[in-house]
Order: C-alpha cells, then sequence, then structure tokens
C-alpha cells in the first residue's frame, strides 16, 4: 500500500519549536518512503482555537519547505462524518449516553479509593453503561469491554511503536469508556482524529511522544469502525524549562523564522540528524538521503 503521512496541528497558535520536530519528522518519513505528506488542521476543539492560527500554521510550514501534497482538511468542516462514525457505533450497542459531570466521575474514583495522576483524567467508572438513571445525558461514550469481547480484541491491547519497540494497554482498565461526544456537543478528539485518519487514507502516523497514550484507544475505535489501523511511531519531544512538553499552554514562544534554516537545525538536532548550511531547502534534501539511511 503507498505511504500517506499526515501532519495534524491544532490551531490554538502559532507553530513553536516543539511542533517543528514533530512536523519534521513526519514529513522526512514521508519523503524518504516515497509517499504522500498530507496537513490536517485539528480545530474540533473550537474554544480553544484562536482565529486566523490556521492560516499562519500553513504559512510558517510553507516558509519551511514543508509544503503538503494535497488540499487541507479542516476538522470544523467534518461533523457529518463524525455523526456517522457515532452513529454505527450507536447501531452496534457500543456508544452510550452519558449523565456524568467531571466532579461526578472524579467522586466516584475517590470513594472506590483511586487517586488521579497529574495530566490524566480519571477513569469513567461506567456509571451510566446500563442506563441514564433519571439523568439528563450529557456525552456520548464507547462501552470499551463491549468493544473489546465482540471485536475479540486481546486484553491488553499490544502494538508496535516503531521507534518506542512493543507497547501495550489495558484500555478498559487504564482508560475506561471514553468520550465520543462531549456534553458541550464537541466532538472529541479520539473519534475525529481515526475518522479523519481513515478518509485520508493515512497509513503512517509520526507524531510526538506525548500522543502514545493515546493510541491503543484509536486502534479500539479503528477495529469498531472497521477501519484500517496505521503504522506509528513517536519521537522525542521538546520539554520547556520546567521539564514538562514544551506546548502553547507551556508558555511556548512562536517559531523565529527570520532563518528557517536555524529553525529546522534545531528540529533535526532533535531527531539526531546533523545540522547543515546552505539553503533550507538543501538541508531538507541531505536529511532525506541521511534519514533515509538510518530507515
Amino acid at each position: 500500500m503507498p505511504y500517506t503521512g499526515r501532519f495534524a496541528p491544532s490551531p490554538t497558535g502559532p507553530l513553536h519549536a516543539g511542533s517543528l520536530v514533530a512536523a519534521l519528522a513526519s514529513w522526512l518519513d514521508a519523503r524518504a518512503h516515497g509517499g504522500q505528506w498530507l496537513v490536517r488542521i485539528e480545530d474540533v476543539d473550537t474554544p480553544r482555537c484562536i482565529p486566523g492560527a490556521d492560516q499562519r500554521i500553513l504559512q510558517q510550514l510553507a516558509t519551511c519547505g514543508l509544503v503538503p501534497d494535497a488540499p487541507v482538511m479542516w476538522q470544523s468542516q467534518r461533523s457529518d462524518a463524525y455523526q456517522a462514525a457515532l452513529d454505527a457505533l450507536i447501531a452496534k450497542g457500543w456508544a452510550y449516553p452519558c449523565g456524568c459531570s467531571r466532579k461526578e466521575i472524579e467522586d466516584a474514583q475517590a470513594l472506590m479509593g483511586h487517586t488521579r495522576e497529574r495530566h490524566t483524567a480519571a477513569v469513567y467508572p461506567g456509571t451510566c453503561r446500563d442506563g441514564l438513571k433519571g439523568k439528563a445525558a450529557r456525552a456520548w461514550r464507547l462501552d470499551i469491554q463491549r468493544v473489546i469481547d465482540d471485536s475479540k480484541l486481546p486484553t491488553p491491547l499490544t502494538w508496535q511503536d516503531r521507534l518506542l519497540g512493543n507497547q501495550q494497554q489495558d484500555v478498559a482498565k487504564e482508560v475506561g469508556d471514553f468520550v465520543l461526544l462531549r456534553a458541550d456537543g464537541l466532538w472529541a478528539y479520539q473519534l475525529a482524529v481515526v475518522v479523519d485518519d481513515a478518509a485520508q487514507g493515512i497509513t503512517h502516523i509520526v507524531r510526538g511522544a506525548d500522543l502514545t497514550d493515546n493510541t491503543a484507544r484509536q486502534i479500539v475505535l479503528q477495529r469498531a469502525l472497521v477501519l484500517a489501523t496505521p503504522c506509528y511511531m513517536h519521537t522525542p519531544l521538546v520539554l520547556g524549562e520546567n521539564g514538562e512538553k514544551l506546548s502553547k499552554q507551556n508558555g511556548a514562544e512562536a517559531l523565529d523564522l527570520s532563518n528557517p534554516l536555524a529553525a529546522l537545525n534545531a528540529a533535526a538536532a532533535r531527531l539526531k540528524l546533523a545540522p547543515q548550511s546552505g539553503s533550507h531547502t538543501e538541508a531538507l534534501t541531505f536529511w532525506v538521503k541521511a534519514y533515509e539511511k538510518s530507515m
């Protein structure tokens, strides 16, 4: 099957040093495999999106010589596709309405003696799995165990990451019934990304290591929706001064692209590629050849 990769930024601000690493890694992997490289704007979480940030991101990529091979996709234009996927899951009995608030979920977990780790969501205890019990529906969730049982998926679910090696996760125990349609009426990331990867024919996903934990959930959804599972590779993160992932929420500054080669050299260094002089287009050509040799 021909290689198709993608870079999928959220327009919550301009690209920063960490996001350029992810963009360059995915672009190099696609070019080294002689494949297509696509860009998708993941603007499904509209309250967090900044007007104009999508166009600025696309301009930043172009300035660095990273131009997609097909028209850009915007998630905000894909609601019908997500609704069709949810309807299919409901028809199979694999999705159900939930009336629980975040506090109710955390309180239920606390009563069971479970504590929530920092930067993680509380595992849903299944309160509404067998009915709303008088509550008003707020969201829709995937019935993980039913999907696993009906689809005969192994527990724990295992997959091979091209860089990190063998990975596994007990999705029912470690994640629980995750949200597909949020209480605010917005589509959840997990559903949107799975539907869109299939629609764009994505065969290989190269993204930051912070998204590794999402992979098992996405594989479960792919199996539930009878969609192909891409090959995954998760690349090293750029960390901020506090040791956490460099992000817009963590004070990451917008890329200074007055010298595109300097920005690309910094990103390439994170991927263990030698710095280059000359033009940034010449550097990209060199790195593709170096990347091919390392494959």
